[in-house]
């Protein structure tokens, strides 16, 4: 049970009525954690818009994805481990890919190389050093890419808190955590 009321979005007010209807038309349903986040309607600008600006940037759907799984099972969310886990196969990842990625590794070496890092940054508090950086470079991404692989982090982290303190139901079918990457 949820810690904060699930906002019915037929019974929202104008502007989280409107930002709900679109997260709606997007998945096809209103998830539960915008319907927590719904409590604050700045907050829901916030993480909707956010989602909406690196879904449109230079990483990958997929790579998103990936990310996502990452730092969801390093900071055991089982909501955004669900919820990402069936974004990243829709994103064209394999179960198998998905699988690896939530344990921070990929086949693919430039994958890896991100996956490693996000988990690097999330552990150690974004204490990372130049070499950290100059591995990513060597991979094949240039500021851009590092940038909004950093935006991809804090914005995993921002959904990972939410759903954890605030006991966010599940609604994707459930992903087992795996304890590979802590």
């Amino acid at each position: 049970m949820s810690h904060v009321q699930l906002i019915n979005p037929q019974e929202a007010s104008n502007d989280r009525q409107t930002i709900l209807n679109e997260i709606h038309a997007a998945f096809g349903a209103t998830p539960n954690m915008f319907r927590a986040v719904a409590n604050s309607t700045a907050a829901l600008k916030s993480m909707w818009s956010a989602f909406g600006a690196l879904g449109g940037g230079c990483i990958p759907a997929k790579l998103g994805e990936q990310i996502a799984v990452a730092i969801a099972n390093q900071n055991q969310c089982e909501y955004c481990l669900a919820a990402h886990t069936v974004l990243g196969q829709k994103a064209g990842a394999s179960a198998e890919e998905m699988a690896a990625a939530k344990d921070g590794s990929s086949a693919d070496l430039k994958t890896d190389a991100a996956l490693k890092f996000v988990l690097k940054v999330v552990t150690r508090r974004a204490q990372v050093s130049k070499d950290d950086i100059d591995s990513l470079r060597q991979a094949g991404y240039g500021d851009e890419h590092i940038v909004e692989i950093l935006a991809h982090v804090a914005l995993n982290l921002y959904t990972n808190y939410i759903n954890v303190a605030l006991d966010v139901p599940v609604d994707f079918p459930k992903v087992r955590l795996s304890t590979a990457a802590r």
